[in-house]
């Protein structure tokens, strides 16, 4: 069941966390028709996902057979015990998180400029304290890389968005579970309680 309340459309959301991560996971088919999901590094780039790697193997083969392909991101910020909210049931025990999927069709990327814009991200984004040539495609140095490795560009059809936090909550149970991350004070119990706030926003009584 999609719950409305954890749904994101603003694109400047998506944007943003999208340019957080680094990390996804690619849904193609193999050739008896059996999904296939492969984990891979990805960057966001005018509105399309690319990722990059060999001419051959099981990935690409299966896309060159069948463009139709779906991406997923998904970042977990922290697990919320049960007891939180309920001394007894088990029943509200969940994780706040934030994901996105896209639907769309897979294209071999051709354009040596196209190339060097996606890379020129992943290093921005893996390797953010530089320390490397800029990646220009009239470079000789990078001329015949580019050439020989394959940058596959998605370009959605549909993406889907869900930033679950607590807005399905009533008051005091936000209350409840925020003060629960708060005595917590796990690796990312501040950020999470942040998110509820911006995505949920309530007047809290922490301690």
């Amino acid at each position: 069941m999609r719950r409305k309340e954890f749904k994101v459309e603003q694109e400047e959301e998506l944007i943003e966390f999208l340019g957080g991560m680094s990390f996804g996971f690619l849904g193609t088919s193999d050739e008896q028709g059996l999904p296939r999901v492969t984990p891979l590094n990805f960057v966001y780039m005018e509105g399309n996902f690319y990722f990059h790697g060999s001419h051959a193997g099981g990935k690409m083969k299966s896309i060159r057979r069948n463009q139709q392909v779906c991406f997923t991101v998904a970042d977990e910020y922290a697990l919320i015990p049960s007891y939180f909210s309920d001394p007894e049931l088990a029943c509200p025990a969940t994780a706040y998180f934030k994901s996105v999927t896209a639907y769309g069709q897979a294209e071999l990327v051709e354009d040596a400029a196209e190339k060097a814009a996606v890379f020129t991200l992943f290093m921005q984004k893996l390797q953010p304290e530089g320390g490397y040539a800029p990646i220009d495609a009239e470079d000789p140095r990078y001329r015949s890389r580019l050439k020989g490795v394959a940058v596959v560009r998605i370009v959605p059809e549909e993406i889907t968005a869900k930033f679950k936090f607590g807005q399905n909550l009533k008051e005091e149970e936000r209350t409840a579970v925020a003060q629960g991350l708060k005595d917590r004070n796990g690796a990312r119990d501040a950020e999470t309680i942040a998110m509820m706030e911006k995505y949920c926003p309530y007047h809290s009584n922490l301690d």
